[in-house]
């Protein structure tokens, strides 16, 4: 096994830079992308000149020792007591890196002509409420699928307790192969999956990606909703008519419930060169973490007490985000049941110059509350279509949990 002590945003990404040799390390981040140019040499003309790599070849395990290192704890340590989640967002979203960095390792050469970025969080499922901080943590983690020019990566997380690592949570990254100036795709090694079990492993991959093929395609943005959802929305308005009036405009909130439009939080980061990649641009898991924690805040403010995350799904990373931009995160509540709460954070980077704002990235988080929350209800039609996203995000969610269930409890 390869055992790493996990020293995990700045010294982690120094890491990476280290054990391969992605770029120099030169203070000016100009002046290491001028000298990265002349690696487009190594890239592959085609997939095929480049040799097969097992799973196992990019197989990691690392340590992050929160209980035998109690130095570090208090980097990850919350007011409950327990580890922030938005860290250990950082560390997988770094750990991806390294993985696939892995299995694309050139032999012949110290440094790699790629550019490895983040281009979808796929799923990450919880399988524990809480993250201890005074146990020893376990990433785990290897390529799974392979396309021409991306991966897909699991990684699994586990904790120390009485002697042995528990599970905690498995996530699945979507990883892109760029050129060394991060300006276009780049080739990289084809997987060769070896027995039964790996054979179903790489087959999920490939089910995983027409999966998010077909939910892209039926997006609310682009199709209409579904007759079942049209029912669904048709119902919330007329449990919403004051029947004193009996008019379309005249809405009354029902008992135990918000309408949308209060359930929101919104925050605003200014791009720090400390949040840097090698490419002179943010780090991805910088953005996971401050989107999570925004999103945490506004469900503890709706539900009223602590909640704990569930799962986290399909965040797209649609455009980097520029150093010195002004990050404008924007958290809503657009779907609930009983004790659920399913929030969609969006965040956009402000241009001054030009005035425009432009998407970076939409988040999916579902948390869960101590007790049973209100209902939240859409007034406008764009409400309601976030509430049947909401609702679809949460529905796949549910269905990937009992499926989990069934699995783990089959003989």
């Amino acid at each position: 096994y390869f055992l790493l002590t996990f020293l995990i945003v700045m010294c982690f990404a120094s890491c990476i830079l280290l054990m391969f040799s992605i770029s120099f390390l030169p203070s000016d981040h100009v002046q290491a992308m001028h000298e990265r140019k002349d690696l487009h040499i190594l890239l592959a003309k085609q997939q095929e000149d480049l040799p097969p790599r097992k799973m196992n070849d990019s197989y990691i395990e690392v340590i992050l020792p929160l209980g035998s290192q109690p130095e570090l704890r208090e980097k990850y340590l919350n007011v409950h007591n327990s580890v922030r989640f938005g860290r250990i967002l950082e560390d997988l979203d770094s750990l991806g890196v390294l993985i696939c960095y892995t299995h694309t390792k050139y032999e012949a050469s110290q440094r790699s002509p790629l550019s490895i970025v983040t281009a979808l969080v796929d799923k990450i499922d919880l399988c524990k409420k809480v993250i201890y901080p005074d146990g020893d943590i376990k990433f785990t983690g290897n390529v799974s699928w392979v396309g021409k020019t991306s991966m897909e990566v699991k990684m699994h997380m586990l904790q120390l307790h009485d002697g042995t690592y528990s599970p905690v949570l498995d996530a699945t990254f979507v990883m892109v192969a760029r050129d060394p100036e991060n300006k276009r795709p780049a080739f990289v090694n084809p997987l060769i999956p070896e027995g039964q079990e790996e054979e179903e492993i790489f087959k999920k991959g490939e089910l995983n990606k027409i999966r998010r093929v077909d939910f892209s395609t039926a997006s609310l943005l682009k199709m209409a909703p579904t007759a079942e959802e049209r029912t669904v929305v048709h119902n919330i308005f007329l449990n919403t008519l004051d029947t004193r009036t009996v008019s379309f405009r005249s809405r009354v909130l029902p008992l135990n419930s918000i309408w949308m439009e209060d359930a929101k939080l919104k925050g605003l980061e200014i791009c720090h060169p400390q949040e840097r990649n090698i490419f002179n641009r943010i780090f991805g898991g910088f953005l996971m973490r401050k989107a999570f924690e925004l999103g945490w805040a506004t469900a503890c403010s709706y539900g009223g007490s602590r909640p704990y995350v569930v799962a986290v799904d399909d965040i797209m990373f649609q455009r980097p985000v520029e150093i010195g931009s002004l990050l404008l995160l924007s958290a809503q509540v657009c779907y609930t049941e009983k004790n659920y709460i399913q929030i969609r954070v969006h965040s956009e980077v402000y241009d001054s110059d030009t005035r425009e704002h432009k998407t970076t990235n939409v988040f999916h988080f579902t948390f869960m509350s101590e007790r049973e929350v209100p209902q939240i209800v859409p007034k406008t039609y764009g409400e309601s279509m976030l509430y049947l996203d909401g609702k679809r995000h949460f529905g796949a969610t549910m269905k990937e949990s009992r499926e989990v269930e069934k699995t783990t409890a089959a003989p």
